[in-house]
């Protein structure tokens, strides 16, 4: 009697893991059947269905996919900059090591706005050979839905760019002059884009006296921003073509 309950929970316990793993292996070998494209598509559904019932489908990380890069847009607000020498280190990075982070993003209009994964979006669209390694796709992870409003993907954009890389002051305040637009109070700014008040009223300050003077003529001295942004461009587009 004892034997036979041993054998019943060995039963139990064990048979219906055995018999998924087949039937993994079956979906397996139907995947395989596919074209490349269809295969993709097919891994993608499949991680996005085990993505809903997974301990962690709360956090974004937890089901990457794959989609084409014409799918993935860059977002009109990000104030992070990167010099030339540290794209060509991502350039590098990618060729090297692999994708090894996603380019988080929010989905709307048949696309993916990008939230943080700026210059990875670039690398991986305008250098030919990211782009033939990666077959004309990016690595995305889609961020909570809770963050659907404007502001609070500009202010979770600002939290993954806040602990490196450069902003760009002017960016930086418009970004701030926003978000106060939009019926945010300082100490919200401050709590989601972690700064503390001084500075969010002299961002606001520098934006609010452009504004102010939008009308006047100023030597280019008073302009706000980095003078060899253009330099910049000029020496990315050089390792594009390397």
């Amino acid at each position: 009697m004892q034997r036979r309950n041993l054998n019943q929970k060995i039963y139990k316990g064990v048979t219906p893991i055995n018999n998924m793993k087949k039937q993994i292996k079956e979906v397996i070998k139907e995947i395989k059947k596919l074209s490349e494209e269809e295969r993709i598509e097919a891994i993608n559904k499949i991680k996005m269905e085990l993505h809903k019932i997974s301990p962690f489908k709360d956090e974004p990380v937890d089901c990457v996919i794959w989609v084409k890069n014409e799918k993935v847009i860059a977002n009109d607000y990000n104030p992070n900059n990167v010099a030339p020498p540290e794209m060509e280190l991502l350039r590098t990075s990618i060729m090297n090591d692999g994708f090894t982070q996603p380019i988080v993003s929010f989905p709307e209009n048949n696309h993916y706005t990008v939230i943080d994964g700026f210059h990875r979006n670039r690398v991986g669209k305008e250098l030919e050979e990211v782009r033939n390694k990666i077959k004309g796709y990016l690595p995305i992870t889609i961020i909570r839905p809770t963050q659907e409003d404007r502001g609070d993907r500009i202010a979770s954009t600002i939290r993954h760019n806040r602990a490196r890389g450069k902003h760009r002051i002017d960016s930086m305040s418009e970004i701030v002059l926003e978000l106060k637009r939009r019926n945010w109070s300082d100490n919200k700014i401050a709590k989601n884009l972690g700064m503390d008040p001084d500075e969010i009223l002299r961002l606001a300050q520098i934006t609010g006296l452009k504004e102010m003077f939008a009308d006047k003529d100023f030597s280019f001295a008073w302009e706000v921003g980095y003078k060899d942004e253009e330099d910049e461009l000029e020496l990315f587009e050089e390792v594009k073509t390397k």
